[in-house]
């Protein structure tokens, strides 16, 4: 998120709590320059990750499914 000296200013405890938890730097412009805070410690990348749904239906019909008509050698 980019945010201007003003803005950080007027937010600044909302801004930094914002970091904080999501990890994500925040970048202030300011004069031309764009300065960054950023967490010290963000912890693992693991655990950042989020969920997402990649198969949809029931995945035992992949594991049981007939693939030898696929498969070419």
């Amino acid at each position: 998120m980019t945010v201007t000296a003003s803005q950080l200013r007027g937010n600044i405890y909302r801004l930094l709590d914002q970091v904080a938890e999501t990890g994500h730097p925040l970048v202030i412009h300011r004069h031309g320059q764009d300065l960054k805070i950023v967490p010290v410690s963000s912890g693992a990348k693991l655990d950042r990750l989020v969920k997402h749904d990649c198969i949809v239906g029931d995945p035992d019909l992949l594991v049981h499914h007939d693939w030898s008509s696929e498969w070419k050698p």
